[in-house]
């Protein structure tokens, strides 16, 4: 295909229609349905959104916009749940309500994206779709590679909050621990995508991935409340650092015509090592105990900055 932006259109039109499905469900499997729709959703947009964003920002400023998106995204990870438990408040039960709201700013991003949005950027070749990495040189091969060496240490954040309460947070206070670490993501994610415009990519998801180690180390060994909440602050830093950065580098290791592509290999690898991510930590845990599974996050994400390092050094990665 040639337009990005109607496939980001389709994936977030599909995505929007599964707020006003929510909430005239009727039975588990309309829920389902509606859930499973929206994660396709999300599949069908992720990819070419993100070309799209490389296409509309100049050279010099990808890290600071890919930051912007991703600050944008958890404000409304935090203002979302903080809305919602105001309807909750004063309508208790209300959750057909809360989804019919849900519609207006789903609503209100297709309006934007119809409207005020625009393809700037080189638009891909014409031809048969091929679901394959060969045209691509080896240092976009080799950032996959230790891409999803980190991501198979980078298990879910449900893990986190389950540390947490077994540390002794209570309960009640574990949506406001969430909370703190959406408002450092959101704070720092511009910050962290600027600074690699200025210093490069690589040392600021070098860095990043160290915090990650440090972090899930302190995971390892926290023993009080007060360990929890200042470790989960600090890993904010880490997303804020990493999440536009590893976005952006994408953009630097491939040609333009091919950056759909190669965004949706980036979001593959991602993806695909997220399970087994998760199903290592889980029998981990089960098997040796919270340390060890946070161990092996922590030497894993070592490894991969040892590995990015690596490449750096040899200029494999500009």
């Amino acid at each position: 295909m040639r337009k990005r932006k109607a496939l980001v259109l389709a994936g977030y039109i599909l995505s929007g229609v599964t707020r006003p499905a929510l909430a005239l469900a009727t039975s588990a499997w309309h829920v389902l349905g509606a859930r499973f729709a929206d994660r396709v959703g999300k599949g069908i947009r992720t990819s070419p959104r993100d070309a799209l964003i490389a296409d509309s920002t100049p050279d010099g400023h990808r890290g600071k916009a890919f930051g912007l998106h991703r600050a944008m995204d958890h404000a409304g990870a935090v203002l979302g749940p903080l809305l919602g438990f105001l309807v909750l408040s004063l309508r208790p039960g209300g959750y057909r309500l809360l989804f019919w709201l849900a519609t207006i700013p789903a609503a209100l991003s297709v309006a934007v994206l119809v409207l005020l949005v625009s393809e700037r950027g080189p638009l891909g070749t014409e031809g048969k779709v091929k679901l394959s990495i060969r045209p691509f040189d080896l240092r976009f091969k080799l950032y996959l590679l230790v891409l999803a060496l980190f991501t198979l240490g980078n298990s879910s954040d449900a893990f986190l909050l389950l540390r947490a309460k077994g540390v002794g947070v209570p309960t009640a206070l574990v949506p406001i621990l969430w909370v703190v670490l959406h408002v450092v993501k959101m704070s720092t994610s511009v910050p962290g995508g600027s600074l690699s415009d200025r210093v490069g990519r690589r040392r600021v998801i070098v860095a990043g991935w160290t915090i990650y180690a440090a972090i899930y180390l302190g995971f390892a060994l926290a023993s009080r409340p007060w360990h929890i909440w200042a470790l989960m602050s600090a890993y904010g830093l880490y997303y804020g650092l990493t999440e536009g950065t590893e976005k952006a580098l994408v953009s630097d290791l491939v040609p333009k015509e091919l950056r759909g592509t190669a965004y949706g290999a980036f979001n593959f690898t991602v993806g695909v090592m997220a399970f087994p991510a998760s199903v290592v930590m889980g029998f981990l845990w089960g098997w040796k105990g919270p340390a060890a599974a946070f161990g092996f996050g922590a030497a894993l994400a070592a490894a991969a900055s040892v590995g990015l390092m690596a490449l750096l050094r040899k200029g494999r990665i500009p």
